[in-house]
């Protein structure tokens, strides 16, 4: 973003304190605030009418800027660690372990190690391969990473998992560069979210979220100021924050921590407003810059990777697509619907005369380490809970039926991968 644009967005931000708010232009008070109302005097709005210029101006103050480094740093706490090393349950009945989806975040390995060995203390056999977004990370010799890709045949963004030896990826120079170009331009959607809250040209995209959440006037003004002073404190610290950072979830956490100065009604109609904001920005962010998913699969084939589609359910033309895939996953926490039928996809499958290899059915946590390190009342309740290798549906019994069918239990995917991945010496 050039200076001046920056000048002219914080002359925009000042003139809309200045303007009387038209309180019939918008609902002013969603039917949540409503109910809030009777437990309180006042809601959202009439906190944000009473709070103070300089609380309502887009200039940055110390208290900004504590606030952004507690969120930016990926230095752990003592309590943090052991928190991550401690699980609140343990699976002592569990013998096989498998983990191919899921993200470290900035949490250091070796204390996710220790929390699993905890966790699941008498395994026997286990696959654990972490699936950074976009960024191949390493484990126990064998190396993983979800890609963000473009499916050109129906037009949408889509997820695969990739899974090598580590050997193999040692010198891989034309896949890391292009998850380079991945990462970068997923993060550039950070930006993208920031400049639909506070930049007039996109103020479509902003009203068009309002409308869904029945979101004020009073509330536009507050995002936007506080939208205003997280990018200039983007801007002011981007050369030294890690660039796993830059994300959307950045978004979330500063709004977060502004409930230290303001009610919680407040922070909470705001992170609704943003979460819908969030969804426009996707629908509107342009998928073609990224790789398209056969030039992704073809690199991965390079170097002898495995390929697997996470949670399909999210993009189903996908299951039509005849990409070179050796599998999907048929459930994970955000997506169990259609586990069964998609159990059933596989099945059908891998009985066509023409299959030459057989397609596998997998299950992923989708765990997020970072959730389990923040205070309570800011994790993701979905995420939260989640823990690496926790999948339960391998053990329901209208679940297992289709799995004993077609020869897709947790053993015989572990020896699926471990036969590709030594055919592939």
């Amino acid at each position: 973003m050039s200076g001046s644009f920056r000048d002219e967005l914080m002359g925009t931000i000042i003139g809309f304190h200045e303007r009387p708010v038209g309180r019939n232009q918008m609902p002013s008070v969603s039917l949540q605030a409503r109910s809030l109302r009777e437990l309180s005097e006042w809601d959202a709005d009439d906190y944000i009418r009473h709070l103070s210029r300089e609380q309502l101006a887009p200039e940055l103050t110390e208290q900004d800027q504590l606030a952004f480094r507690r969120i930016a740093d990926t230095q752990l706490t003592a309590e943090q660690a052991e928190a991550i090393r401690t699980p609140t349950t343990t699976f002592p009945e569990v013998r096989t372990l498998l983990a191919v989806h899921w993200h470290p975040e900035f949490v250091p390995l070796d204390l996710i190690r220790e929390r699993i060995e905890r966790m699941f203390p008498r395994t026997e056999r286990q696959l654990i391969i972490p699936t950074q977004h976009n960024e191949l990370m390493t484990w126990d010799g064998l190396s993983g990473v979800e890609v963000d890709c473009y499916a050109r045949e129906f037009r949408r963004k889509v997820q695969i998992l990739l899974h090598f030896r580590a050997d193999r990826v040692e010198g891989a120079s034309q896949l890391r560069a292009m998850l380079a170009h991945t990462f970068k331009y997923r993060a550039s959607q950070l930006f993208q979210y920031i400049e639909t809250i506070i930049d007039p040209v996109r103020e479509d995209h902003l009203y068009e979220a309002a409308a869904k959440t029945a979101a004020s006037q009073e509330l536009i003004r507050f995002v936007r100021v506080y939208a205003t002073r997280l990018l200039a404190l983007i801007r002011a610290n981007e050369s030294t924050m890690p660039p796993a950072m830059i994300k959307n979830k950045l978004v979330r956490n500063y709004f977060d921590a502004l409930r230290d100065r303001f009610d919680d009604r407040l922070i909470d109609k705001a992170q609704e407003f943003l979460r819908r904001i969030k969804k426009v920005v996707k629908a509107h962010f342009d998928p073609t810059y990224f790789f398209l998913v056969q030039e992704m699969i073809e690199e991965a084939r390079t170097h002898n990777g495995i390929v697997i589609v996470p949670h399909p359910e999210q993009f189903w033309p996908i299951l039509m697509a005849d990409y070179d895939v050796d599998g999907y996953e048929v459930w994970n926490p955000q997506s169990r619907d259609y586990t069964e039928f998609l159990i059933g996809v596989v099945n059908r499958a891998n009985r066509s005369p023409s299959r030459k290899r057989r397609l596998l059915a997998l299950m992923g946590d989708d765990c997020h380490m970072g959730e389990k390190v923040k205070p309570p009342i800011q994790r993701d309740a979905m995420k939260s809970g989640r823990e690496i290798g926790l999948q339960p549906a391998w053990d329901e019994l209208h679940i297992q039926k289709g799995l004993v069918l077609g020869n897709m239990e947790k053993k015989s995917i572990l020896d699926a991968y471990e036969e590709r991945l030594s055919l592939q010496q």
